[in-house]
């Protein structure tokens, strides 16, 4: 565990039921409980860990935690650079993740946001649709949707 700017930062890496290596990383705040719990979905060709340090870093300050995954092909992740075979995988494998720390025991009581930016965007509208009454909120940053 590393200290970065006021916060704890942590890397690890799970594996999907698929065999895909994922990188996940988190920022908690060092010394008081976290008042909710903030899931970042990054965008095409980014990742959660270095381009969104900052982002974090302010969010914890504020006190909350946030959480981030780094899609199959993306950052640190294992799979093709940038290629999305499945659309639906990216959003199964941030929902399944995120709802894994989302139901720990010193997160069950807390509040939950999806945090999206541009494909990111796309991700957390799509998790939110697939079970709404589980996630509190959505904050999007230049999400990529349609309107119809």
């Amino acid at each position: 565990m590393a200290y970065e700017r006021g916060a704890k930062y942590e890397e690890e890496f799970i594996t999907t039921h698929r065999g895909i290596r994922l990188f996940t990383c988190k920022w908690l705040p060092e010394k008081n409980e976290p008042k909710a719990l903030i899931f970042i979905c990054h965008g095409l060709a980014a990742e959660c860990s270095v381009s969104l340090t900052d982002t974090a870093i302010r969010l914890v300050r504020a006190g909350y935690a946030v959480y981030g995954i780094d899609y199959e092909g993306h950052g640190k992740s294992s799979g093709k650079r940038c290629y999305i075979s499945r659309f639906d995988h990216i959003v199964s494998d941030c929902s399944n993740h995120f709802k894994s720390i989302a139901e720990k025991v010193e997160n069950k009581n807390k509040k939950r946001f999806l945090y999206g930016i541009s494909m990111g965007g796309a991700v957390a509208i799509n998790m939110h649709r697939k079970d709404p009454t589980y996630w509190n909120g959505a904050i999007l940053m230049a999400p990529l949707c349609k309107s119809s």
